[in-house]
């Protein structure tokens, strides 16, 4: 065995061990959440201070975000022709599918928001403002909208920016030889849009071209949604795709070797799944952008660390919670954060993708498919623990599939599962799962063998193996045997292939996965768990999640405090038939050098991404 292969398991024993003892040794007090606000035990605050070790009159997200600042202190004049170096932090290439109608994955979206955005400004609570480049206005009924281009806005080949090319990507994305996992409830809400994916339509009807500069839209259904990310609002260049095959798009060159945008900075140079360059576009349609050139690069996690401290990177798009204790007093950066619009999860496999339908397809065959096997391994699992000894508080147990980003909606104080392991044996029990093998391990309720394999993904850090043992070893506790899938964890594109995400059938062998969900900006968890949806790896659904997300984005979730108890609703269906359960949320990291100025990751600060500047010619090394 190789040394670094032998320290990783030792370190994930170690580990393991000291999870297991600290959530068996809770108490019943600290076991349960404190309903008016988590209990706050003693911890190292971003400022390397001591915090106090007393109740926090804060809900826990609002108390680990105010560690941290969330904007630059650096407020000095940009360089005219400053240069910055961005880091993406990764072990494995980006896919390389750069354009927004047909990516996949986070690294790809942190390679195109360099060079391309959204049609729709938005503010902090992720509603729709008139801040981008359309404006809008909607008739009483809520379903008919009319959008109007900003003049003058170019693609960066020159060509001017119109509404054709915002339908066209509609018409791709609704096209039956269409690649992408973008056709989904938030598209099929557009009035004739089924029709034209069926072949019944030559034209999208509720697409109506007025001229160059403004689109009507028209929704089958007004929705809350529709104000708050439930608009398709990315163009793609039509002068450009409208001689390629669309089952060729999203291989084609225009996606991977040549990709066009609006944004302030136009892509020079590629080396796949490396580096990109970029340079600025001096037609931005808001202004001269302050940088002149960026250069993104990827970035190991194991070098990070070292690439901010010697000014190889100015900043990064995430930084390792693990790491962040041994760098916190790096002295030539700030340290920022946000609260991620994401959870770690873990979720069940419950029936497959029907690629005719295209829809979920419920097995109730399934290993997994009895809700109070889900349960009980839900309670086996301590996310304040998990947070507290992987994550150094930078993350921290969830509650909800609902996450705290989604502030109008997200609620601290709603039941999720509890840590108990008495709990989780009980429910075992009373399900019937008491007969044991010679190995101490359960068998079904028919007495059949029962070892269920589980999925986990290696991230390149210390912290997968010994989290995905953490897993296994508290699912022994309840007497359950959990076995890694093939042995092993498995790589980011394999993972994702397998659990559901590949053009081929879900590996039929995973019966349980850990995975992590970026919510992006609509609450509506329907892009998740709803039928329809590819992204719904659990393959979940039954009539009352239907109806709940229907009602989610019915009229009557106009009123704000309605759609508030729909998803308290939704939130104890999840709960009752647990298809997947939260584990933790997270802060977003982000050390920025402190040569770097208007800079902000606070969702209300009106700073852009073109503002963004650097005000020394060279980075700010550690001394």
């Amino acid at each position: 065995m190789k040394k670094s292969n032998l320290f990783r398991l030792i370190l994930a024993l170690m580990l393991v061990l000291m999870l297991s003892l600290v959530a068996c040794n809770k108490s019943d007090d600290t076991a349960s959440k404190d309903k008016g606000g988590d209990k706050t035990e003693q911890k190292e605050s971003g400022d390397g201070k001591k915090g106090d070790d007393k109740e926090s009159d804060l809900p826990k997200h609002e108390e680990v975000l105010s560690q941290f600042s969330q904007t630059a202190s650096n407020t000095g004049e940009p360089l005219e022709d400053g240069e910055l170096n961005f880091g993406l932090v990764s072990n494995d290439p980006f896919k390389g599918t750069l354009n927004w109608n047909f990516y996949s994955g986070a690294p790809d979206a942190e390679v195109i928001r360099w060079f391309d955005e959204s049609l729709l400004g938005m503010d902090g609570d992720f509603l729709y403002d008139q801040t981008g480049p359309a404006t809008f206005e909607h008739d009483e009924s809520g379903k008919v909208f009319t959008f109007k281009l900003r003049e003058g806005i170019k693609w960066h080949d020159g060509e001017p920016l119109t509404v054709e090319d915002w339908v066209f990507a509609h018409e791709v994305i609704a096209h039956p030889d269409y690649t992408g996992v973008r056709f989904d409830e938030t598209l099929r809400n557009i009035e004739g849009i089924e029709e034209y994916h069926n072949g019944e339509a030559e034209t999208i009807s509720g697409l109506e071209i007025i001229d160059d500069h403004t689109l009507k839209m028209t929704f089958k259904e007004a929705t809350p949604s529709l104000l708050a990310g439930g608009i398709w609002t990315y163009a793609l260049p039509k002068h450009i795709f409208k001689d390629i095959p669309v089952k060729d798009m999203e291989s084609s060159d225009a996606v991977r070797k040549n990709p066009i945008g609006i944004g302030p900075y136009k892509v020079e140079s590629i080396v796949p799944g490396e580096s990109v360059v970029y340079t600025r576009n001096e037609d931005y349609w808001r202004g001269r952008p302050a940088l002149a050139k960026v250069t993104l690069k990827v970035v190991a996690p194991s070098t990070v660390a070292k690439a901010l401290e010697t000014g190889e990177v100015d900043m990064v798009d995430s930084f390792s919670a693990d790491q962040y204790p041994d760098n916190k007093n790096m002295e030539n950066v700030e340290w920022l954060a946000s609260i991620a619009n994401s959870y770690n999860y873990i979720g069940f496999k419950l029936g497959e993708w029907d690629f005719d339908k295209k829809e979920v397809k419920p097995d109730p065959n399934k290993k997994m498919a009895d809700p109070a096997l889900r349960q009980a391994m839900a309670h086996a699992i301590d996310g304040d623990a998990i947070g507290e000894k992987f994550y150094n508080n930078i993350y921290w147990g969830a509650n909800s599939l609902i996450d705290p980003g989604h502030r109008l909606y997200y609620d601290h104080t709603w039941e999720g599962f509890d840590y108990d392991l008495d709990k989780a044996n009980k429910i075992l029990d009373e399900a019937g799962y008491t007969e044991r093998d010679a190995d101490g391990f359960r068998k079904t309720p028919d007495g059949e063998e029962l070892v269920i394999n589980f999925a986990g993904m290696d991230r390149g850090d210390d912290i997968s193996e010994p989290l995905a043992q953490y897993y296994l070893q508290q699912w022994k506790e309840i007497g359950l045997n959990v076995q890694l899938i093939d042995g092993r964890l498995l790589t980011f594109e394999d993972f994702y292939d397998r659990v559901g995400n590949g053009t081929d059938q879900d590996d039929p062998n995973i019966d349980v996965y850990a995975g992590g969900w970026g919510t992006g900006s609509n609450v509506d968890p329907s892009g998740l768990y709803g039928r329809k949806a590819k992204f719904n790896f659990t393959r979940y659904a039954s009539e009352e999640n239907d109806r709940l997300l229907a009602e989610g984005l019915s009229e009557k979730s106009f009123d704000l405090d309605y759609r508030r108890d729909v998803y308290k609703q939704w939130h104890e269906l999840m709960i009752k038939d647990v298809p997947a359960f939260a584990i933790l949320y997270r802060l977003d990291l982000t050390p920025v050098n402190k040569r770097v100025t208007n800079y902000s990751v606070d969702p209300d600060s009106d700073i852009e991404l073109y503002q963004i500047g650097v005000t020394e010619e060279e980075p700010i090394k550690a001394k």
